[in-house]
């Protein structure tokens, strides 16, 4: 179990993070709600170990401090970030960006088993697998990103505005993935704009209001509660201005994704392979080429021009 206890960030003489306390289960599914500028990103960033500012109080995974751990340890300990904007690998395959989310050591040996476990989650990334991530769809980009978090064996994901960009019948099939992802047993800790339909597959939820935590109740609960509509439940359900319509009325529900209940959190492999032997690359190579596909191409020299008498 992920548990937070009077967790406060500050930066400078500004608290952007007051006294939160919170807890996220085994299977279950925790939103964030809160106007921009709460504090929600803050306290997603504040449990990867990514926080710019000062972190204080306690965030603890099954009893193990999480708060003075650097970024890598927070992932071996179990806990796994799927960023705002994905942070994927535009020039890379989908699989080799998948592959790059396998590197902890808790999820050695278990590289075979955890690829098919995504892509049994989303079986669209079978077929482009081979593609290159920046050719793709926002919505496919989106199931990329939320596989390479789950190549880590995480038993805590958490989500920064995952919907963010997506069309409405995207949006929607993005959350029945999120249902069946809690279905393996991962706790997920979502922030989100799209209240209406976060809260409809969550099981509990926190309002952050000015950097504090206000108020904490079951999703159902908050979705019936006269405030939480008026101030979040309103014009297609977001809390934000970048609103999506809401296509739950009027659409037929999506499936549920099938995935292979052998697979607990972390899968036993029948068959042990390295990421280096799946890719057929070395794992240090793919970073190296991922860098380099990253920095900017050199700056041209400028030529200057004499006129001649």
């Amino acid at each position: 179990m992920l548990e937070l206890q009077d967790v406060t960030v500050a930066y400078g003489q500004h608290r952007a993070l007051e006294g939160a306390s919170l807890k996220v289960r085994p299977g279950e599914i925790v939103v964030i709600l809160g106007a921009n500028g709460a504090g929600k990103s803050t306290l997603l960033k504040a449990v990867s170990g990514i926080c710019e500012g000062k972190a204080g109080g306690s965030i603890r995974l099954d009893g193990e401090e999480l708060i003075d751990l650097s970024p890598d340890r927070i992932v071996e300990e179990g806990v796994a970030l799927v960023p705002e904007g994905r942070g994927i690998f535009g020039d890379l395959t989908v699989e080799e960006n998948l592959m790059l989310g396998a590197y902890p050591k808790r999820a050695k040996g278990e590289e075979q088993a955890n690829l098919e476990r995504v892509y049994g989650l989303f079986p669209k990334l079978i077929e482009r697998r081979r593609q290159v991530v920046r050719t793709m769809s926002g919505g496919e980009q989106q199931m990329v990103a939320i596989g390479r978090a789950m190549m880590s064996s995480p038993q805590i994901l958490t989500l920064d505005e995952p919907s963010l960009g997506l069309s409405p019948l995207l949006c929607k099939e993005l959350f029945q993935n999120l249902k069946a992802v809690k279905g393996l047993g991962i706790g997920i800790l979502m922030v989100e704009q799209n209240a209406k339909q976060s809260l409809a597959i969550a099981d509990r939820g926190y309002l952050l209001e000015n950097a504090h935590i206000v108020f904490e109740d079951t999703a159902q609960a908050l979705m019936h509660d006269p405030a939480v509509q008026a101030a979040y439940l309103g014009a297609g359900g977001a809390a934000s201005p970048h609103t999506h319509e809401d296509p739950i009325e009027h659409s037929e529900t999506l499936p549920v994704p099938e995935v292979p209940r052998s697979f607990a959190v972390r899968p036993p492999s029948r068959q042990r392979q390295s990421a280096d032997a799946l890719l057929g690359i070395r794992t240090s190579d793919l970073v190296a080429r991922a860098s380099a596909a990253a920095k900017p191409p050199p700056a041209a020299k400028s030529t200057r021009l004499i006129q001649l008498p």
